[in-house]
């Protein structure tokens, strides 16, 4: 069965295309919530290459964390995929997964997408680390559970602030500097965003395999992944760029459609 997995964050949405269980098309579009349903749909057709292709798809599952958005993913769904048996990842979809939070309903769904995947994969004890508006911990402990995690702001929010807010400070490409002790301000500003982040994720990495009380967890690394940062990181075990689309499919294969109910 083709699926078409569709992961929609503030500033990126992800589209990945899967015949059964392998990845064998992704694209990335900026996430604009201005878009109409029929440009999505005109979108995705441009994407594909070409409109045969959409009605081989025989399944969607969606993820948004930008609501406007998904409205319009809804029509753009009704229309264009009529036929397509579609899942919406929210409240009331089976995921597989034991969430141990104390509203499980407020948990992100590319978090727990994210987690999905990371738990069929590797399984626990492990942390993702997901690197985009935001940088998102999700923690799985030994038994593969979701038991919680972390959320801290991202490289580029970070470093929009700063720029915003220091006159003499100025917009730099975000790569890893000569020396962590610079010798100029670009230079410094470079060390700030690429070794602070390293040290914000090592760090927190370290305290959360500390609380989760093991000698070791494995470190996925996904989202938008800025190699300079991920290369300066000391904890990282894994990179897995995909993990969001992964676990939209596993949630889309755990929602099969359901079946009609017979009178005999």
């Amino acid at each position: 069965m083709t699926v078409l997995c569709v992961s929609v964050r503030n500033q990126r949405t992800r589209f990945g295309l899967f015949d059964g269980a392998a990845l064998v098309q992704h694209w990335g579009v900026s996430t604009d919530p201005r878009r109409t349903s029929d440009e999505w749909g005109l979108l995705v057709r441009g994407l594909t290459g070409h409109d045969d292709a959409l009605p081989d798809v025989a399944g969607l599952c969606i993820s948004s964390t930008v609501p406007v958005v998904l409205h319009e993913l809804r029509v753009m769904t009704r229309a264009y995929f009529p036929h397509a048996h579609t899942v919406v990842v929210g409240p009331g979809v089976k995921t597989g997964l034991p969430v141990q939070m104390d509203n499980p309903r407020e948990v992100g769904t590319d978090r727990v997408a994210n987690a999905v995947a990371a738990a069929d994969r590797w399984g626990g004890p492990l942390v993702v680390v997901d690197l985009g508006t935001a940088i998102a911990f999700e923690v799985l402990n030994p038994a593969g559970q979701y038991v919680g995690g972390a959320i801290a702001p991202g490289v580029d929010i970070a470093v929009d602030a700063l720029r915003s807010r220091g006159a003499q400070l100025r917009q730099v490409e975000i790569e890893r500097p000569r020396t962590v002790i610079a010798k100029n301000t670009i230079e410094a500003l470079q060390s700030g965003a690429v070794h602070g982040f390293a040290g914000l994720v090592d760090g927190l990495v370290a305290r959360i395999v500390d609380e989760l009380g093991v000698d070791d967890a494995r470190v996925v690394a996904t989202g938008d992944l800025d190699n300079a940062v991920i290369d300066a990181c000391t904890s990282i075990t894994d990179l897995e760029p995909h993990l969001t689309l992964h676990g939209l499919r596993l949630i889309f294969e755990r929602n099969p459609v359901p079946a009609l109910s017979g009178n005999g």
